[in-house]
């Protein structure tokens, strides 16, 4: 019996802003290539994002270790990306009011749960 070495195709789909998504869903590259660095399995990949399927996370894991130098480019540099959106975010009086006005609440509610009891 022979089997088949026909190369298969890396799951992943450019989107606009130079993201990299897992083909068929919404989860990024980034995603899976942080939870493989943090020690999660493939399994475990999937079962904290169901709308993967096991055979791309295994791809994809396959394609970063043969392109890590490149990937860890990429991440990196979307990682930058996001805590420079998230500086500029969290610097606006609008937020700095919202953060005030949803950590009254929380502590509001903290107040009566501690009252209940």
């Amino acid at each position: 019996m022979t089997l088949p070495l026909d190369p298969q195709a890396v799951p992943l789909t450019p989107v606009e802003g130079g993201v990299y998504r897992v083909t068929g869903t919404r989860i990024p590259l980034d995603t899976i290539v942080h939870a493989f660095n943090r020690g999660e399995s493939a399994e475990g990949i999937v079962d904290a994002y169901p709308t993967l399927a096991l055979r791309d996370v295994y791809a994809i894991i396959g394609y970063y270790l043969t392109n890590r130098a490149a990937v860890d480019a990429y991440v990196a540099e979307h990682d930058a990306r996001a805590e420079e959106i998230k500086r500029e975010i969290t610097s606006r009086p609008d937020y700095q009011q919202w953060r005030e006005r949803l950590m009254a609440r929380k502590a509001e509610l903290d107040a009566r749960q501690v009252s209940a009891k």
